[in-house]
C-alpha cells in the first residue's frame, strides 16, 4: 500500500480501530485482483473431507489404489477437469472427468496480477499446497508462477482450484466437486507421492482445436503446451518437465543435469525422447499444419471472461446465480459475473 493510500485513509477515519477495519479491507481486495483468496480463518475450520468408499469402490474396479499416483489435467473451453490415477498396469489412466463450475479471463496464459486470467502451464502440488480451510471450501494452491513464469516476470499469487462457483483467476469445481478432488490427491500424496503434476490448458489439444484458435497470439506457447499434451497422450506416463530457451521442454535429458536458468538457450543434449514417441509427435506436428491450412472458417468470438461447464450453465439458466450459488456451495460467495458465464461463444463447436 502506499503512503499516499495510508495518509488519505488515516485523515478521513477517526479511530485507529477504524483505520485497521480499513486497511484490512483494502488488503483483501488488492488480493481478490491478483488471485482467488484461500487464507485461513479459525471461524472456517471443518472436517477435511475424506475419501469416500464410493470413490474408494470406483478406484477399485479400475485396478487403481487410493495411494496410487495422481495426475490432473483441466481444460478451459470443455470447463472440465480430469483427474487419472497410476493403475496396476504402471501407466496413468482416466479415473473421473469433473464438470467446472467458473473459470475467468480468456484462453491464454496468465502474465500479470489482476488480469483475471486462470493459468495455463504445467505445475507441481505439494502436501504443503492444500488448504482444508480455504474460504472457498478446501483447495489447492496450482503454485503460480511457476519457474517458466517466473523467470518471464509474470505476477500474481493464490491461483487455485477450488469450491464455490466464483473465479478471479482460479478454477472454481463447486464444493462437492473440489472436495472429492481434494480426498484423492491428498490420499496420492499420503501414499508416497511426492508431489503432483497439474496440467492447464486452454482446450483439448486436437489438431481440429488448434485449427479452429489458429490467429490466436497464443497460438506458439499453444504449440509447445501441446507437445506435453501428446507426451502424455502417448506414454500414459507423466512428462518430464524441464525449462530452457523460455519455453516448457519434455522428456529430455541434459548434459550436467536439469537446466537452471528458464530464459538461456537449451544446454547439449544427453539423452532425447524415444524414436517412436518423437515420430508421433512429428505426426501430431503435421496434422496441425494440414488443419490450420484447410481451415476456412471464420474466427470465433472470444470469451468476454471466462466459463462454465453447460451443466451448470443450465442450472443458472434455470434457477438463476442467487439459486445456483446456495446449491453448489456452502460458503457465501456469489456466482462471479453470471452474465459472462452465459455467454458460450464455443458451445457450436462442442
Amino acid at each position: 500500500m502506499t503512503d499516499f493510500l495510508f495518509r488519505r485513509l488515516r485523515g478521513t477515519i477517526s479511530s485507529p480501530a477504524a483505520l485497521a477495519a480499513r486497511l484490512a479491507a483494502v488488503a483483501v481486495a488488492g488480493a481478490l485482483l491478483s488471485g482467488c483468496l484461500a487464507m485461513d480463518y479459525d471461524s472456517l475450520a471443518k472436517v477435511e473431507p475424506k475419501l469416500s468408499s464410493k470413490v474408494a469402490a470406483e478406484m477399485s474396479r479400475k485396478g487403481m489404489k487410493p495411494e496410487s499416483p495422481v495426475l490432473v489435467r483441466i481444460f478451459k473451453q470443455e470447463s472440465e477437469l480430469e483427474v487419472w490415477k497410476m493403475d496396476k498396469s504402471g501407466n496413468y489412466a482416466l479415473f473421473k472427468t469433473y464438470p467446472m463450475c467458473r473459470w475467468s479471463g480468456k484462453l491464454g496464459p496468465k502474465t500479470k496480477s489482476g488480469d483475471r486470467q486462470a493459468p495455463e502451464g504445467f505445475y507441481h502440488v505439494s502436501a504443503g499446497m492444500l488448504n482444508p480451510n480455504s474460504q472457498y471450501y478446501v483447495s489447492f494452491n496450482l503454485g503460480y508462477p511457476n519457474r517458466l513464469e517466473s523467470a518471464l516476470g509474470y505476477s500474481g499469487e493464490a491461483l487455485m482450484v477450488h469450491g464455490a462457483c466464483s473465479s478471479a483467476g482460479c478454477y472454481a469445481m463447486t464444493d462437492q466437486g473440489v472436495g472429492e478432488i481434494y480426498a484423492i490427491v491428498k490420499a496420492a500424496l499420503k501414499g508416497g507421492q511426492e508431489r503432483f503434476q497439474v496440467q492447464a490448458y486452454p482446450f483439448r489439444m486436437s489438431a481440429q482445436n488448434m485449427a479452429l484458435h489458429r490467429d490466436d497470439r497464443n497460438m506458439s506457447f499453444w504449440r509447445t503446451l501441446k507437445e506435453g499434451y501428446d507426451t502424455f497422450a502417448f506414454t500414459k506416463k507423466q512428462p518430464k518437465v524441464s525449462v530452457c530457451g523460455g519455453r516448457y521442454v519434455f522428456n529430455t535429458e541434459f548434459e550436467g543435469g536439469e537446466p537452471t536458468d528458464p530464459l538461456a538457450p537449451c544446454p547439449p543434449v544427453a539423452a532425447q525422447p524415444a524414436a517412436e514417441l518423437t515420430a508421433r509427435m512429428q505426426t501430431e506436428r503435421l496434422k496441425i499444419d494440414a488443419a490450420i491450412a484447410d481451415a476456412t472458417s471464420s474466427p470465433i468470438s472470444a470469451y468476454v471472461d471466462g466459463g462454465m461447464h453447460p451443466s451448470f450453465r443450465a442450472l443458472l439458466e434455470q434457477q438463476g446465480p442467487k439459486r445456483m450459488a446456495a446449491k453448489v456451495s456452502g460458503t457465501k460467495y456469489p456466482v462471479s459475473r453470471p452474465e459472462a458465464a452465459l455467454a458460450d461463444p464455443y458451445a457450436s463447436t462442442r
